[in-house]
């Protein structure tokens, strides 16, 4: 029954004439969710979702995720949306001009919850490290009051960070790395994939412009110092990338539906140009008569896409096997 639906849209899709002049390789989906909802294991029909994204005309289209799947070419990340839907490009100015004025008072902070019974989560040493720090360190918890349902209560706390905690949550990606780069606050990340190999369309490849990595292993064994490490980076980088950052706060919102901005191009105007662009690629290859995706192995389409090349890579480890739905 979960399947029923998902099922009856794909053959109804195939159906149409229009699908028949590329064989849906012309076609986009939008799905308002991570794509580990529409994904589920067929040999595990107990899992959570559904199959969408694994019947093979789903696989011809590009479906718009929250969160891409690094092993598979089809699915694409877009940003989460924010609490921020300006309506004229004046007012994205204005808002860019005010984080940049912004006196902070917390080296970094953590707006989540505890995980109890994810052993391989890092929350508790990430907290237990915040609570440590004293006042270098703001925690808000993410607990039953509801704190973190309340806006002015998150982008009151990233305004006043230098330094976001981002690890990752039930899945790589949280939405609160967008909350973040709305504040002008330089997001710290914990695994490659809730960043870097996502928003492709959105983000610098060069991901040391706008952010830090601590592995979350070394967090997770003790070696890591959060404090310690963010203390020692130069006043003159964490300028360039908060700069950096508030540069980014455009790409990374999505404007009053209805209206149109100016010269400002939001996260819409980049997926649809990132659309498209794939779009075309895919026309030329079966112009010229090649296999469609076939330049890489499926289960290097991180790589492929984030980095642009194939090859050894530092994050092979991260990416190397398919442990659940989270990395090794």
């Amino acid at each position: 029954m979960r399947d029923y639906d998902a099922l009856n849209l794909v053959k109804w899709l195939a159906s149409r004439p229009e699908w028949k002049r590329m064989w849906g390789r012309d076609h986009f989906l939008v799905a308002g969710r991570i794509n580990w909802d529409f994904r589920r294991d067929p040999k595990n029909e107990s899992d959570w979702g559904n199959e969408l994204l694994n019947f093979d005309e789903s696989r011809n289209m590009t479906t718009l995720v929250l969160e891409s799947s690094p092993w598979n070419y089809n699915d694409f990340a877009i940003p989460y949306p924010t609490y921020f839907h300006p309506s004229r490009d004046d007012a994205v100015f204005q808002w860019q001009n005010k984080m940049r004025r912004l006196k902070r008072r917390f080296l970094f902070s953590f707006a989540g919850a505890r995980r109890p019974g994810r052993h391989e989560s890092i929350r508790n040493e990430l907290i237990e490290q915040c609570l440590a720090s004293r006042r270098r360190c703001r925690f808000l918890e993410c607990d039953k009051t509801q704190k973190c349902h309340k806006p002015a209560n998150v982008m009151r706390l990233f305004q006043n960070s230098i330094f976001c905690l981002q690890p990752p949550g039930d899945s790589y990606t949280r939405r609160s790395i967008f909350d973040s780069i709305i504040a002008g606050c330089i997001p710290v990340f914990f695994h490659p994939g809730s960043a870097y190999v996502q928003y492709i369309w959105h983000f610098p490849r060069d991901y040391n412009k706008y952010s830090v990595m601590i592995p979350e292993s070394d967090v997770k064994t003790g070696k890591a110092n959060i404090e310690r490490i963010l203390t020692r980076v130069s006043r003159d980088r964490r300028v360039a990338m908060k700069d950096e950052i508030i540069k980014m706060i455009p790409k990374v919102i999505y404007a009053d539906p209805s209206s149109r901005l100016g010269e400002i191009e939001d996260a819409f105007d980049l997926t649809v140009k990132g659309i498209l662009d794939r779009v075309e690629t895919v026309r030329n290859q079966m112009n010229e008569g090649r296999i469609v995706n076939y330049d890489f192995e499926e289960e290097e389409s991180w790589k492929y896409f984030a980095i642009g090349k194939l090859g050894p890579h530092e994050w092979d480890a991260y990416f190397s096997r398919k442990i659940g739905k989270h990395g090794p």
